[in-house]
């Protein structure tokens, strides 16, 4: 089933969570600050919805597994780079027909164009492209449910803050670019992972109404009341109706008293 509204994703992630992953990533600077002329890629991390099981594809990890240094990684970035993203679309491969959760990766600047144009430009010639139909951007989502000023901008950081506050490992764009530039990969990596566990508590918040947003009215106080349009309808009615039993009740209750 298409995915094209804030109600079928929300109604579809609660049928089927299996079907869901969540992805994000880090790279250079995406300015044009850089060495080349396309940001490298510095973290991938995947997130099954269902079992929050996380799977990573970092530079720390693979330049280990390669036997390179800390301090060698940016001589050899292009065969660490390539590493990471070939491991990437193999883990992806045979998921291309699951629904990809992300936040605003959208083009070749930042987004699924941005990973496959390094893996072209490293040599790789199999990236398994993910449908744009089976993209999903959760901006997007929260945006169709709850309006477009749910929260200030920068819109990530200002929903993390309105439910519990910046993770620690949070990091801003200006701060992943000073990490890349001081080797510290692995910082890097913790800001992809806590990034992609708040979009996982940001989904299961709002399928229960309980996601905190900027918005206001009375129809986003009827979504933290309730899970869907036709429950809030249904709970409405029903309060309504349970009031006017009650008042009819009291009502011939104390007329029967009267005629007694």
């Amino acid at each position: 089933m298409a995915i094209s509204n804030s109600k079928d994703f929300f109604s579809q992630i609660k049928k089927n969570p299996e079907n869901f992953y969540i992805v994000h990533y880090s790279c250079q600077s995406l300015n044009d600050d850089n060495e080349g002329l396309s940001p490298r890629i510095t973290s991938i991390g995947v997130t099954h919805y269902s079992t929050e099981q996380t799977v990573s594809f970092s530079t720390h990890a693979i330049a280990e597994e390669m036997g390179i240094a800390r301090e060698d990684v940016q001589g050899e970035f292009d065969k660490v780079e390539e590493k990471l993203l070939r491991d990437f679309y193999g883990f992806i491969r045979d998921r291309r027909d699951k629904f990809w959760i992300h936040w605003n990766m959208r083009n070749l600047t930042y987004g699924f164009e941005h990973l496959e144009h390094r893996y072209r430009v490293l040599g790789g010639t199999d990236a398994a492209v993910i449908p744009v139909e089976r993209r999903i951007n959760l901006n997007d989502i929260l945006s169709q449910k709850y309006g477009s000023n749910y929260a200030g901008h920068p819109k990530m950081k200002s929903l993390m803050e309105l439910n519990g506050g910046m993770h620690r490992h949070f990091l801003k764009g200006e701060e992943e670019l000073q990490a890349f530039k001081n080797n510290e990969f692995i910082r890097m990596h913790n800001s992809t992972l806590c990034k992609l566990g708040f979009f996982h508590l940001a989904i299961r918040k709002a399928l229960v109404g309980k996601l905190k947003t900027a918005s206001r009215g009375f129809g986003i106080m009827l979504d933290r009341m309730f899970e869907s349009r036709s429950a809030k309808f249904i709970g409405l009615a029903s309060s309504i109706l349970a009031l006017f039993v009650g008042v009819w009740s009291v009502a011939a209750w104390g007329v029967s008293l009267l005629q007694g």
